[in-house]
């Protein structure tokens, strides 16, 4: 029979027993808890990150203290497609960059990488990148420049950490100063008023509320705070886009004087030249430095190329001639064995070095507008037109003139002068208050504008759009149409959505060519396109024989292409007696701008 103690005993280390294992099951279930919580943890962060459609590698090979930037081994890749491969970047202090390079080369995707810090650029260097404009809200636009001043409260933070240390800052505390004095708070109202007023904002237009202006003007709010903020480094794709030509003029002025690193990305040929010191050229893969503005680049890669194309003439005239040496006397004589050896060895010895390689020619796109044949002027007449959106605040007063076809005009004027008012009302999209507009019976106008994006189906196909807007043609001469314009086989039949800007505003083009109009009426045709490109729509319009009334910021292309200037202002349109240049030095000299 067993005892009481014995019993005792066996209950005691049942009870042990039990506990110990409800411990182990209650440190299970903790240790369960905790992984799920770092797991929940983990897959929050992982939804925070915001997945780049970029891969960027480079190594910085300056000094990470230093002022200028030297990244090597660099290379940039979009949706998997190689855009940068293996190249160099250099970015000094006090220089302005030119980004040139054709439409889809990824010019703006290197710009966004810079801004997003994907490239090893150091910490203590500042960069704003110009995407998008100001956010519609209630501040005035003079507020909006303003309200980036957090970043004086946060220098002075830093500056006041770095005063009480040791050695007393040192140099990262002269370098915050210095951007103090660059923000002075003091004048900031003044700077920031200054600026908006050069981007063409009055004193009410300052006092006027973000919300109530257009995506246009907002963009210039955003530039005016991009150019107040004055940072290290200011990347720019773009700028003139939304300006006029007087804002075109002040913001070349102002940012020749701009003393930090500047990477614009631009159209226009006459800004690049004003602006830049440098030009970067990305071609085949590669990044090109050159020194000079956008004329001298154009020159050096001229002299470059022709040089490099002899030498490439010349390698391979001396390579074919020792092939056939070593392949005639390879196994003759003994004598001559020794000489093709000897050929041989010198050639291998050239492919060692390198050779030159073949000059490969940016593919420049041709346009091509199908000439109409003549109509007996007057076409277009405009009778005593006034005009204005309500009767007591006129826009155009007893308007007299007339446009034929061969006329090739160019309408300046500041924003809100009426320029594509006056476009509008050669349209008959608007009816004048008073007098008439006589149009030619056998008249087709065509007119291009921003807006016509727009109404492309992004989901269709440039090849499918141009069949649905002109049923009962055959697909072989919708697809001609389109090559004109330089989209071709993919591109043709690929959604709208997957092309660029740039070539969406061709097909837009060969939407309007194939109307075959005698009139084209142009209003920022330049936005978006290359410069090469630009150069081809300038020789296309020069060999058509119809007429054209152009509105653009391009200087360069109305100078190319324009015969007259009309000036829109103070209800008039009135004929500026000389060229282009010269009305660009009179906007400079009424802007007290000139030298």
């Amino acid at each position: 029979m067993v005892s009481d103690a014995s019993k005792k005993k066996a209950a005691q280390k049942k009870a042990a027993a039990a506990a110990k294992r409800g411990g182990k099951a209650a440190a299970a279930s903790s240790k369960t808890t905790s992984s799920e919580k770092a797991a929940d943890k983990l897959a929050n962060g992982i939804g925070e990150i915001q997945i780049s459609d970029r891969t960027c590698t480079g190594v910085l090979c300056s000094h990470p203290l230093s002022r200028d930037i030297r990244i090597e081994s660099l290379s940039v890749t979009f949706h998997g497609h190689d855009l940068i491969v293996d190249s160099e970047l250099e970015l000094n202090y006090g220089r302005r960059y030119g980004l040139l390079g054709l439409n889809g080369c990824g010019k703006s995707t290197l710009l966004t990488a810079i801004g997003c810090r994907e490239l090893p650029i150091p910490d203590h260097m500042d960069i704003y990148h110009l995407t998008r404009e100001i956010e519609a809200s209630d501040m005035s636009a003079l507020e909006a420049v303003i309200s980036c001043d957090e970043e004086r409260l946060r220098l002075e933070k830093e500056a006041e950490a770095l005063a009480a240390q040791d050695d007393g800052g040192g140099e990262a505390l002269e370098r915050i100063y210095e951007r103090l004095e660059a923000i002075d708070a003091s004048t900031a109202e003044k700077r920031a008023a200054e600026i908006l007023f050069g981007l063409g904002f009055n004193k009410q237009m300052q006092a006027k509320k973000t919300r109530d202006f257009s995506g246009g003007w907002r963009m210039r709010i955003a530039l005016a705070r991009a150019l107040f903020m004055n940072p290290t480094i200011l990347l720019l794709d773009e700028p003139t886009n939304h300006l006029d030509l007087e804002a075109c003029v002040w913001l070349e002025e102002n940012l020749k004087k701009f003393e930090r690193i500047l990477v614009v990305v631009s159209h226009s040929q006459d800004f690049l030249n004003g602006v830049c010191t440098n030009i970067i050229h990305m071609q085949n893969k590669k990044l090109k430095l050159f020194t000079g503005n956008y004329d001298q680049y154009v020159q050096t890669r001229a002299e470059l190329e022709e040089n490099q194309m002899k030498q490439y003439k010349w390698e391979q005239e001396q390579i074919a001639s020792m092939k056939e040496y070593i392949a005639r006397f390879g196994h003759g004589s003994a004598k001559l064995a020794r000489q093709a050896q000897s050929k041989e060895k010198t050639l291998a010895k050239m492919e060692r070095g390198g050779l030159a390689e073949k000059v490969v020619r940016d593919k420049v796109l041709v346009f091509r507008f199908v000439d109409v044949g003549k109509l007996p002027p007057p076409v277009l007449q405009f009778v005593e037109v006034t005009f204005g959106y309500t009767p007591d605040n006129l826009i155009y007063k007893n308007l007299d003139f007339g446009v034929d076809l061969d006329s090739r005009i160019a309408l300046v004027g500041p924003n809100g002068a009426g320029k594509s008012t006056l476009l509008k009302l050669m349209t008959g999209d608007l009816e004048p208050l008073d007098g008439m507009v006589r149009r030619h019976n056998h008249l087709r106008i065509a007119q291009f504008h921003q807006h016509l994006a727009e109404k492309l189906d992004l989901e269709m196909s440039a090849l499918q759009y141009m069949i649905k807007e002109y049923p009962g043609n055959e697909e072989e001469r919708m697809r001609a149409a389109i090559g004109k314009f330089g989209l071709s086989g993919k591109a043709q039949v690929m959604p709208m959505k997957n092309l660029s800007d740039g070539q969406r505003s061709r097909v837009i083009f060969a939407w309007l060519a194939y109307r075959q109009p005698h009139l084209l009426l142009l209003d920022e045709p330049t936005n978006h396109l290359d410069i090469e490109t630009i150069d081809s729509l300038a020789e296309a319009l020069n060999e058509w024989d119809g007429g054209m009334v152009l509105v653009s910021h391009d200087f360069r292309l109305i100078n190319q292409v324009a015969h007259e200037i009309w000036v829109c202002a103070d209800q008039a349109v009135t004929r500026w007696e000389g060229d282009i240049m010269d009305f660009k030095e009179h906007l400079r000299s009424k802007a007290g701008l000139s030298d």
